[in-house]
């Protein structure tokens, strides 16, 4: 069942779905394309697209953040931080600091 406010979509991969918001992103294409592995698998689409809109893809380049910056990226929340602060940790790695 969708609300009054939602409307049928269909993407360019022949996908429908229903969206209310201004978004183009089609949710089946997302969750195509979500990675099974690495510290970008843990994350909402959201967040994870925000990564990578910035270039973000390595957990190297992820240290080179602080939580303030990576907090300013459009589609990251602070309940993504546990997540990222984890798989920092696993490999050695910190946000950095301000």
């Amino acid at each position: 069942m969708t609300s009054d406010k939602q409307t049928l979509r269909t993407c360019p991969n022949g996908h429908s779905y229903y969206k209310s918001s201004d978004c183009p992103t089609c949710p089946v294409c997302e969750s195509q394309r979500k990675p099974e592995s690495g510290f970008l698998s843990g994350l909402s689409a959201p967040a994870r697209r925000a990564l990578e809109n910035n270039g973000i893809t390595t957990l190297e380049a992820l240290a080179r953040l602080s939580r303030k910056e990576l907090l300013s990226f459009h589609g990251m929340g602070k309940a993504s931080l546990p997540i990222l602060e984890e798989a920092l940790k696993q490999y050695g790695f910190k946000f950095r600091e301000l």
